[in-house]
């Protein structure tokens, strides 16, 4: 509930009296409340999270907003957002990325899209998910005016819904076919699978014995790429060299899981 100086899930129900600890919390270090409510609260005598739980909750609907109510109710103790216990399953899964400099040939955007499906078909496998259809999308910068804007996108639907790497890049590449401009410079393409639902293992009227041996294989590539790191197992249209992927000087170290960035102890 409170913010800055402490962080994390307070419970207040069962404390017999909560107002000696609210009453030291300002109201700015309450969470949700941000600057201009800060003064609005100010200007309306509410200085410490003990006022703002004991304001009546019509005034604080009418003047403040519907989550400001909310904020008061769990002040005094009641709860108003229930707590998730099973976590829903996503409807689309969104793989994009802006690239390192900007792309003019269609080898190198063929390449970024065909490992942006590669990403974007292991995760939803990770999570037991098949896809009815995919979407690749391509645009140029807006703020470079001397070759032009462009954007674009394409959506291709599958016959039937499938997490199956080999078939999500050669639709994705279809569909890049159908937008792709020669003359521009590309600088953020991307691709969204859409229409999610879980995987079933039931065979059904185009179901072939092939099936089963291209899930093993999908297997076999998410447990090398799992133990030996991403793209270890890869297809030929994703590219090699990779000259468009995306700058990496500015990203967050990463201490649990790149070994060259474990923290060092001199003595």
């Amino acid at each position: 509930m409170l913010k800055k100086k402490q962080s994390g899930v307070v419970s207040l129900i069962g404390i017999e009296n909560i107002d000696p600890i609210l009453e030291k919390v300002e109201i700015n270090d309450v969470w949700g409340v941000g600057k201009q409510l800060t003064k609005f609260y100010h200007q309306n005598g509410i200085y410490n999270a003990k006022q703002l739980k004991n304001k009546s909750n019509t005034w604080i609907k009418k003047s403040a907003n519907v989550l400001s109510s909310r904020t008061a109710m769990e002040l005094r103790g009641v709860s108003c957002i229930g707590l998730e216990t099973i976590s829903s399953k996503r409807k689309s899964c969104v793989v994009s990325r802006s690239f390192g400099q900007k792309v003019e040939k269609f080898q190198e955007l063929r390449e970024a899209i065909s490992g942006y499906s590669l990403n974007a078909s292991e995760k939803i496998r990770s999570e037991s998910l098949v896809a009815k259809s995919i979407t690749v999308f391509v645009r140029t910068s807006p703020f470079q005016n001397l070759y032009g804007f462009y954007s674009n996108s394409k959506t291709i639907d599958f016959p039937i819904a499938t997490n199956n790497s080999i078939e999500i890049v050669k639709s994705a590449l279809n569909a890049l076919e159908t937008i792709f401009k020669n003359g521009y410079r590309y600088q953020k393409a991307g691709v969204v699978l859409s229409h999610l639902s879980e995987s079933t293992s039931k065979k059904n009227l185009f179901s072939c014995d092939k099936d089963e041996k291209i899930n093993n294989l999908m297997k076999s590539i998410d447990n090398t790429n799992y133990k030996y790191g991403r793209s270890t197992l890869s297809l030929a249209s994703a590219g090699v060299s990779k000259r468009w992927s995306s700058k990496r000087q500015h990203y967050s170290k990463i201490d649990t899981a790149d070994f060259y960035y474990l923290p060092t102890i001199k003595a």
